[in-house]
């Protein structure tokens, strides 16, 4: 139950044959606050997948996760706005939980939970960090998502600062570890990493990165890149 044995499971899961598995983080992130108790995943934006290959290997990794590291599938909880009835149907069929309340991201946690979200909006994200805005839920979390490295480079620093603040205020708080690069692959998991927080990291960070705490509005956001309510 602790992070370091979920990060490190990752190492076993196969992308394909040749036994190329995910790669172990550079850090060990042991001194995060989830010591014990059971494991919860949300998954958001993982698309039509009925109709698109991506999705369906993005949702096969999903379940693989799940079984390795043993979350029940009924603490999965998965939501889509493009999903059709008959998606849901399968996704029922499966055995996870499926939301059909548009949270726009903003889940609150309370207890340790992986956010699966590969090839998200950055707004998706924000919304989540803003949701989970305080070093104790904050370091009950691991989000599989785009890189935030790599979302910091793309983006000028006013525009970041603007427009997906908690991105940018979390960034000295967060170990990042990159999917490994598969030419089979690269539409699917192409910058994709996983994140966490250490608990000593968010300590750190000056008294004032959690003193801001508005919700996101997006209004001067020219490029929204999540379906809302």
């Amino acid at each position: 139950g602790s992070m370091s044995e979920v990060l490190c499971s990752f190492e076993n899961l196969q992308l394909e044959p040749s036994h190329r598995s995910v790669t172990k983080p550079s850090s060990h992130p042991g001194e995060a606050a989830c010591k014990s108790g059971h494991l919860r995943c949300v998954c958001y934006g993982i698309g039509s997948f009925s109709s698109c290959v991506i999705s369906r290997y993005q949702l096969a990794f999903l379940l693989l996760l799940l079984e390795k590291l043993q979350i029940p599938k009924s603490q999965c909880y998965i939501f889509d706005p493009l999903f059709s009835e008959l998606e849901i149907s399968v996704l029922n069929h499966l055995g996870v939980t499926v939301v059909l309340e548009n949270e726009e991201g903003k889940h609150h946690i309370h207890e340790f939970t992986i956010f699966y979200m590969i090839h998200c909006g950055k707004a998706l994200y924000n919304n989540l960090l803003w949701s989970n805005w305080s070093v104790d839920a904050l370091s009950k979390m691991i989000i599989i998502g785009n890189s935030f490295k790599g979302i910091e480079e793309r983006l000028l620093a006013r525009i970041l600062e603007r427009d997906y603040l908690y991105i940018a205020k979390v960034l000295k708080g967060t170990e990042e570890a990159a999917f490994p690069i598969h030419p089979q692959y690269m539409d699917i998991f192409n910058d994709t990493s996983i994140h966490w927080f250490p608990l000593q990291k968010l300590k750190e960070l000056p008294t004032e990165t959690w003193q801001f705490q508005e919700e996101p509005v997006y209004q001067e956001c020219d490029d929204l890149e999540i379906i809302r309510k």
